[in-house]
């Protein structure tokens, strides 16, 4: 199996890449990314020198270069995306082109020049919206609430009409909340983690109540591999831990860990369109493909705080102004 991963150099992608290798000594794998925002090439130093592994530096919205790219390949792995909710609110377009008008480009190029490769199209809970009640199945109703998640249903709904119009061979997965190493400070549990180690004030959404379902990102990673390789062409796999916890609360346990005073939280004024709950029902994807998460919450989010404990020389370099103090939504604040 030849297979291209699209944004491995942020995090869900770096830790998919490493996993895949792993779990896989037959795969030859290319990733190919920006460089943009939510890039880091240290986060698959350790993966480098392998030789079933290759990086090319580009954009996906570029036609020439996924041409190119998926002549070459079996399988397409699209996790590339602009992904904060804040900077969407701030800047619409980039999502736009990256997120949507990305995802087209390697549509057509799929359509036109590979149209036996598979496609794994990455997307996100939030396309559907608020959960006032229950969890969301793969039928519901898509209702975003910001660009963001406009960008990425968008997506989606290309994906599904090249499925049915064009006969590609493509899934789509939508997941909670990801967490785990290698993700950037500009997200809630990193970046509390962050703040609470230089005992500054941690900036807490409206009154912190904004429910989200989180996952091990590893957890993520496995679903995304099965999916791949047993998934039906045409299928929506929601991917979920049921781990539904209050912003508010997630920030408490982090300072707990951390033996930091609760003093340090601090409300800020909400942002616009700020969707309460968060909710996925799973049972198709662990009826149907066999998948059920492997890891517990409470000692993953442990082992996560030890990680950003362990790895300041890789935080870092991302730890600006903007990131260090507590900021209104324009700026980036949690998401």
């Amino acid at each position: 199996m030849k297979l291209l991963v699209t944004g491995g150099l942020g995090f869900i992608g770096s830790n998919f890449c490493r996993y895949m290798l792993a779990e896989h000594s037959d795969y030859e794998l290319i990733n190919v990314d920006k460089m943009g925002i939510g890039a880091n090439p240290a986060n698959l130093r350790d993966i480098e020198n392998d030789k079933r592994y290759t990086f090319i530096k580009g954009d996906i919205c570029n036609p020439q270069l996924m041409n190119r790219l998926i002549h070459q390949v079996d399988a397409v792995v699209n996790i590339a995306a602009e992904t904060h909710v804040d900077r969407s609110i701030a800047d619409p377009n980039l999502f736009l082109q990256n997120n949507t008008l990305g995802t087209f480009t390697i549509l057509e190029a799929i359509r036109r020049h590979n149209h036996k490769a598979r496609l794994i199209q990455v997307s996100t809970d939030e396309v559907y919206g608020e959960a006032l009640e229950g969890s969301f199945a793969e039928n519901a109703t898509l209702k975003p609430s910001n660009p963001y998640s406009a960008s990425k249903a968008a997506a989606d709904m290309f994906v599904l009409s090249y499925h049915k119009t064009f006969g590609l061979n493509a899934s789509i997965t939508r997941c909670t909340n990801n967490f785990g190493p290698y993700q950037l400070p500009e997200k809630l549990i990193p970046k509390t983690i962050i703040r609470a180690l230089r005992d500054l004030p941690i900036p807490i959404y409206g009154k912190g109540i904004n429910v989200r379902d989180w996952i091990y990102v590893e957890d993520h990673c496995a679903a995304l591999r099965i999916v791949l390789e047993k998934g039906k062409a045409g299928e929506i796999y929601n991917v979920s831990a049921g781990n539904e916890i209050a912003n508010i609360e997630i920030v408490k346990k982090i300072l707990g860990q951390l033996g930091k005073p609760e003093s340090l939280i601090t409300f800020v004024e909400d942002r616009p369109g700020h969707d309460t709950r968060y909710s996925l029902d799973a049972a198709k994807i662990r009826a149907e493909l066999g998948w059920q998460p492997k890891y517990e919450f409470e000692e993953c989010l442990e082992s996560t705080v030890k990680w950003y404990l362990k790895n300041e020389h890789w935080w870092l370099p991302f730890a600006t102004e903007v990131i260090l103090h507590p900021t209104p939504w324009k700026l980036g604040g949690f998401h």
